[in-house]
């Protein structure tokens, strides 16, 4: 296979769908260079260490979730049930989408009790998360409950992706997005 020059998007893109798939501890850096088309080490003049590439991955992953879902709850001019439909479509979108569940959820499940900055990042993608659901469903619900409906939708959500993967089917997934609808 022919080496060729990657750029650190294009490496993280794939150790992502890698990291997905394979999980954190079996992915190999010289799995994410074959992936790319690089030789392992052409990976270190991006990233010092795997650890610090799938950080990265977990910023970008959650980037992409608050510039393109979880700002649905900040629309002035939606109404909350619009607000609300519009963030499921767009979660419906990526993780339909997307082979291998929620990176950040799988991670939380195989290091966040060995590697704290993991924990750390992961964290703050599912705080914000429950702080968009909850600021749609503050309306209706008041604060209290709806941080916390917000957090058991959530777990909720998380528990359908993990179902759709492993029988690789959409039903409860969709199901669940459905339910979630409904609330206002």
């Amino acid at each position: 296979m022919p080496i060729i020059k990657s750029d650190k998007e294009t490496i993280i893109r794939h150790s992502i769908h890698l990291f997905k798939i394979h999980g954190y501890y079996k992915t190999t850096m010289a799995n994410i260079g074959a992936e790319c088309g690089l030789i392992k080490g052409s990976i270190y003049h991006h990233f010092p260490s795997k650890e610090a590439l799938a950080l990265a991955c977990l910023h970008t992953i959650h980037q992409h979730f608050s510039k393109n879902i979880f700002n649905a709850a900040y629309i002035t001019n939606l109404s909350d049930k619009k607000k609300l439909q519009l963030f499921i479509e767009k979660t419906e979108d990526y993780f339909l989408n997307s082979e291998g569940g929620c990176l950040l959820a799988n991670l939380a499940l195989e290091t966040a009790a060995d590697i704290p900055d993991f924990k750390t990042a992961i964290k703050a993608y599912f705080d914000e998360w429950q702080t968009a659901l909850t600021t749609i469903l503050s309306p209706k619900l008041g604060k209290t409950e709806a941080g916390q409906c917000a957090q058991e939708l959530i777990a909720q959500i998380q528990g359908s992706i993990m179902l759709m993967n492993l029988y690789d089917d959409t039903t409860a997934f969709k199901r669940m997005n459905q339910k979630i609808q409904q609330l206002l």
